[in-house]
């Protein structure tokens, strides 16, 4: 698959951030099973705990408009480091994903890495362990 488009969407999104408190921008883009693309970008609040990640953003957009498996995502935070998800973004793409769905870390459009979900979260918890 070529990442540099939805690498692209999520560094576009990036600038998007509304960060005031961290200053930490972050843009995601997602990949859904019908090939459509969805970003988001990271909204802080005053009240820390409302605030929503861009992994999230782009998911929660994607499932709103019908989407229910992701095939990649991609993740711009740090132009310098690799930026990983968080823990609740992690569980996120768990309930939209499999352990083969691409997590691409990037800084930018050439230089990015590909992990797949189960090297990022080994043994998940998920709806199987509902049953």
């Amino acid at each position: 698959m070529d990442y540099k488009k939805l690498i692209l969407e999520a560094l576009k999104y990036r600038e998007r951030a509304y960060a005031p408190y961290s200053k930490f921008k972050v843009g995601a883009a997602v990949i859904m099973e019908d090939g459509k693309i969805y970003s988001g970008c990271n909204i802080e609040n005053a009240s820390y705990g409302a605030t929503n990640c861009a992994e999230r953003t782009a998911i929660f957009k994607a499932v709103s408009e019908g989407g229910k498996t992701i095939k990649a995502i991609a993740i711009v935070g740090d132009l310098h480091n690799y930026t990983y998800p968080c823990g609740i973004c992690r569980q996120v793409i768990e309930e939209f994903s499999d352990y083969s769905t691409d997590i691409v870390l990037a800084k930018n459009e050439n230089d990015y890495i590909v992990k797949n979900f189960g090297e990022i979260l080994p043994g998940a918890f998920s709806k199987k362990d509902l049953n």
